[in-house]
């Protein structure tokens, strides 16, 4: 199997070495960029497995890179920074990121984070659901072992989290689970990711299937969590 390839993307020529040589070790391949129109460019050129991307970069930063990542594809971001900051946080989730690393950072925490998100990419996720299969219900579709989802036939394109909370939801669709439960799919227990994440990928889950047509995909039980919706198209 040839290796998967990790595009490392930071002004610091320090950090990026650092972060090289954690991947290395780990039998992942790497590319560097120092800015983020290097960073798009060398996407383009032969896009990588996943973006580690630092957000405060001058001229084209982190966030403006996601976005236009973002507009292309569905390619997992593991973003960079240096502000412990609610509001950077949830922003770049809302962007599509798929998680988030905050300076000063271990490496061996930032190699965790890209393995399970590589994890998440690799078919081997059993414990969410079947791994074989379609699971329909009403005019969702997901192929777990695609990583697509449908609506009404038509794709939608997801993030790997946002796919990994669909899943979750549509595996066991009559269960409420609460934020912290996702959390422990996602990426198990004991990791310090808040409620307000989890929200920001069912906001942003709930905006691409109404952009469709699906209006009624996930629903918010008050005071518990979210459980899989009817998927018929009914505005609620």
């Amino acid at each position: 199997m040839q290796p998967r390839t990790i595009l490392v993307v930071d002004d610091d020529p320090h950090i990026r070495q650092l972060l090289v040589f954690a991947l290395a070790k780990v039998g992942l391949e790497t590319r560097e960029a120092a800015d983020g129109e290097a960073a798009l460019a060398s996407v383009a050129e032969r896009a990588p497995d996943l973006v580690v991307l630092d957000i405060n970069m001058p001229r084209l930063d982190g966030l403006e890179v996601c976005r236009r990542l973002r507009a292309q594809g569905d390619l997992p971001i593991l973003f960079l920074s240096s502000r412990d900051d609610e509001i950077d946080r949830v922003l770049g989730i809302e962007l599509g990121a798929d998680d988030y690393v905050v300076k000063p950072f271990s490496p061996r925490e930032v190699v965790a984070r890209v393995q399970a998100i590589l994890r998440r990419t690799g078919g081997k996720t059993a414990q969410v659901g079947p791994a074989d299969g379609l699971i329909v219900r009403g005019k969702l579709s997901l192929d777990p072992e695609a990583w697509s989802a449908a609506w009404a036939g038509g794709e939608v394109s997801l993030t790997v989290t946002e796919f990994t909370i669909l899943k979750t939801l549509a595996t066991t669709p009559t269960k409420v689970f609460s934020r912290d439960a996702i959390i422990d799919r996602l990426r198990g227990p004991g990791f310090a990711v808040t409620d307000r994440t989890i929200d920001s990928h069912v906001r942003n889950l709930r905006a691409k299937f109404a952009g469709v047509g699906g209006h009624d995909v996930i629903e918010t039980r008050a005071g518990i969590g979210y459980r899989l919706g009817a998927c018929a198209g009914v505005a609620g």
